[in-house]
């Protein structure tokens, strides 16, 4: 598991202006005046990039297609370690004349590692190059309109 050290720091409103006293300098004795109507404040449609949830689901899916990929490849191989350690009866029977099962698994472990790269691929166009995709169009968006500014 992977930790994200970096702090999401809450979006900051700029500095309000000065407000005028609340009572009449020339008799301080009176009652408060009425407090001013606060102005409506303008909340940006989205909140800039890293202030949202979008780059934890990004981290997420990269997390969890690491995961699947790995535990794939290193699963067979695991699996293989195992056999020739606690299965030695198994890994040197013959599957067919002159070809021992260990042999045989020992042999696809190369398609095994193929498809674990196939399957990295796959999640990665499916799951994580979307998000990624998104997060830098609203990037490019977030900026045009600093920008503007």
């Amino acid at each position: 598991m992977s930790y994200d050290p970096s702090p999401s720091y809450p979006y900051r409103y700029p500095p309000q202006q000065p407000q005028p006293p609340q009572h009449d300098m020339t008799y301080p004795w009176q009652p408060p005046l009425d407090p001013p109507e606060p102005a409506p404040r303008r909340r940006p449609p989205r909140a800039p990039l890293g202030h949202h949830s979008d780059l934890r689901i990004l981290r997420s899916a990269y997390r969890w297609q690491r995961r699947t990929a790995s535990l794939t490849a290193l699963g067979y191989f695991t699996l293989f370690l195992l056999l020739s350690a606690f299965a030695p009866a198994f890994m040197t029977s013959t599957v067919t004349d002159g070809l021992p099962t260990g042999l045989l698994l020992a042999v696809l472990q190369i398609p095994v590692t193929w498809l674990a790269i196939v399957l990295y691929e796959h999640t990665a166009r499916r799951y994580v190059d979307p998000i990624a995709d998104r997060i830098r169009k609203q990037s490019e968006l977030d900026a045009k309109r600093e920008a503007a500014r």
